[in-house]
């Protein structure tokens, strides 16, 4: 190499890799301008008095950033609304088919009654006044001359209730044998002579 082709590349400094926490090829001043020695505060931010920290501006990324953020904001409102419209809509109608499905359960009991001969009977017998070939018809009337009507009513069969399940014959056995090992106490003792 020749003298003049050291001096060029001394010039520059040493060929290497930069990048971040790798120098510059300089010395004495970083990337921004500013020299090592003054002190930094906040994000590259000096104390030099007069100088003033330039504020960010509106970029056209932010600018489509925030258009693209209005846009799901209101589409995901306007969503938002229908869901809860259709919720309450759903909500009403689900009430409406449990009081329809109510009533025609006690169609299908009123119609499974008909099919009752004890209830057709009482049936002819209080509203038409019907009664069986060789019975006498009586009228209860109340203090107005109107007829009294029954304050009874027939149920049907499914409103009965259950018969109660008997229980197992080894419990009742168990607990007998608690019961003779432990006694009741006695609250007063028997009396000893009669008239006592």
């Amino acid at each position: 190499m020749t003298a003049v082709a050291q001096q060029r590349s001394g010039n520059r400094g040493p060929r290497g890799r930069t990048g971040p926490g790798r120098g510059s090829g300089r010395t004495g001043r970083s990337l921004s301008g500013d020299t090592g020695s003054q002190p930094r505060t906040g994000a590259g931010r000096t104390d030099r008095p007069g100088r003033t920290v330039p504020r960010p501006r509106v970029t056209g990324r932010m600018g489509v950033f925030v258009l693209v953020m209005l846009v799901l904001v209101v589409s995901y409102a306007s969503s938002l609304k229908a869901y809860l419209q259709q919720r309450h809509d759903i909500d009403a109608l689900s009430s409406q088919i449990v009081e329809r499905e109510k009533a025609i359960a006690e169609l299908q009991d009123q119609k499974t009654r008909w099919d009752d001969p004890a209830y057709l009977e009482q049936q002819a017998r209080e509203k038409f006044g019907y009664v069986m070939p060789g019975q006498t018809a009586y009228v209860a009337l109340d203090a107005n001359g109107e007829p009294i009507k029954p304050s009874g009513r027939l149920s049907s069969p499914d409103s009965v209730g259950k018969p109660q399940e008997p229980t197992a014959w080894w419990s009742e056995v168990w607990s007998s044998d608690l019961i003779a090992g432990h006694p009741p106490a006695v609250g007063t003792p028997p009396a000893t002579k009669i008239g006592q």
